[in-house]
């Protein structure tokens, strides 16, 4: 297996930022040459991204032969729409590197969790938006990725926001109503939107359901396909919800919620397959 480092650099990035890609390498023995590849956000609030929702997640999909990058994006005080277009900047890299690194070009999935997943959200319902197309002068679909996995998703800045999430996301702007609304992702989703895997708890209180039941309520409407699972225990911050990304706290083990990953491999081999 190939692993690289890739320096991500758009304006406003912070020191820092940057993207670890795993990379399965060819081999004659092998019938797989070109293979989908999946770019993981962790979450953390656009304060941090959580290491536990990182390298134990990029295992997952390379078990299934997948190819796996993780996006540590810049967080406050960069503000929106920096992420986005780290985001972006690194679906490129990948696309125009497709061919040295075995990549399917048109097999590019975006993975995130939390406020990673908000990122990831705002990029699945936003990679044909001025903010994208023009800074990378890019065609409308040039960006499209193929699907996007959203785990406990920050999605709306409403009644049922995660505050803080936003409060970052913006900076000073963090009042203002108009912004407020452009970046809430149940306001973006259209017909262009990719389909989406969304899971969540009955018991996030952190993060509330309701974010993603507006998700999949506008993508209904939109008439664009998605995958919901709502599992009834498990606080915010699950990740794979078994020992493997457990923390000191211990508060993140949930046999229930842990079917998430199986369920997620399963949705992405049917919807996109392998090779």
């Amino acid at each position: 297996m190939k692993t690289l480092s890739v320096k991500v650099s758009v304006n406003g990035t912070v020191d820092g930022a940057h993207m670890n890609v795993y990379l399965y390498e060819n081999s004659p023995e092998l019938l797989i040459e070109k293979r989908p590849i999946v770019i993981i956000a962790p979450g953390g609030g656009y304060r941090f991204k959580s290491e536990r929702e990182a390298d134990s997640i990029a295992t997952q999909f390379l078990s299934i032969g997948y190819n796996a990058a993780i996006l540590y994006y810049s967080v406050a005080p960069a503000v929106y729409p920096t992420a986005l277009r780290e985001l972006a900047f690194s679906f490129k890299f990948l696309k125009d590197n497709a061919a040295e690194f075995n990549i399917d070009p048109d097999k590019i999935v975006v993975c995130g969790f939390s406020a990673g997943a908000h990122l990831v959200a705002s990029f699945g319902t936003g990679y044909y938006r001025p903010e994208v197309t023009d800074y990378f002068h890019v065609s409308e679909d040039e960006l499209r990725p193929a699907a996007m996995i959203l785990s406990y998703p920050v999605i709306t800045s409403g009644e049922f926001a995660h505050r803080d999430s936003f409060d970052a996301l913006l900076g000073p702007d963090k009042d203002d109503k108009e912004k407020l609304s452009y970046v809430s992702i149940e306001n973006r989703v259209s017909e262009k939107t990719v389909p989406a895997f969304i899971w969540h708890t009955f018991e996030d209180n952190c993060v509330p359901l309701e974010n993603s039941l507006l998700m999949a309520d506008s993508m209904r409407k939109a008439g664009v396909p998605f995958e919901l699972h709502v599992f009834p225990n498990g606080q915010h911050g699950l990740s794979l919800a078994n020992h493997l990304t457990m923390s000191k706290y211990a508060t993140e083990f949930e046999p229930e919620a842990a079917q998430w990953i199986e369920l997620c491999k399963t949705w992405l081999l049917k919807l996109i397959g392998l090779n």
